[in-house]
């Protein structure tokens, strides 16, 4: 069973946090080098940097897409900003790393054009990052059927608050 829903909007931002018992430059490490983000996301490979692109392989979506991600900022270990265009439309995500009470917050930001269609982003974010904290403690990654269609709810009524 997965956790309840813990996105919120402000504006047109989606907004979702974790927290880790770790330090910020081993979470960091866990959102940049692509042998670490294979284990939840997908690997990456391309030459890093802010203003470069690199490509993405989407190792939990069907048929395993790779998609092209632009390295808007990169500011080690506390910023990094990508904008990515596939089929799906072009999506401009943030994370955010700070120390809190000796471990790291994790706050993830998709900057959204518009809330509409927000039920469907939302649970796929949370499985990701659910992914995420599977992934740093070794643990089965959650199931995405937990996720969608069951927390769609949720998310589409962010947009009425």
């Amino acid at each position: 069973m997965t956790n309840a829903p813990t996105g919120r909007l402000d504006g047109n931002d989606l907004i979702l946090s974790r927290t880790f018992r770790a330090g910020i430059d081993d979470v960091w490490a866990s959102v940049t080098e692509s042998s670490r983000t294979a284990r939840w996301f997908g690997q990456w490979s391309g030459e890093a940097g802010p203003g470069r692109t690199i490509k993405v392989q989407m190792a939990y979506e069907e048929g395993t897409p790779w998609m092209e991600a632009r390295i808007d900022a990169c500011e080690p270990p506390h910023r990094l900003v990508l904008s990515t265009v596939d089929e799906a439309g072009a999506w401009h995500m943030e994370l955010l790393l700070t120390t809190a009470g000796g471990g790291t917050e994790l706050q993830f930001i998709h900057h959204l054009t518009t809330t509409e269609g927000v039920g469907d982003v939302g649970p796929g974010w949370e499985y990701y990052l659910d992914n995420l904290v599977a992934a740093r403690d070794d643990a089965p990654l959650p199931d995405f059927n937990d996720y969608y269609p069951s927390m769609k709810p949720y998310y589409e009524s962010l947009r009425g608050a």
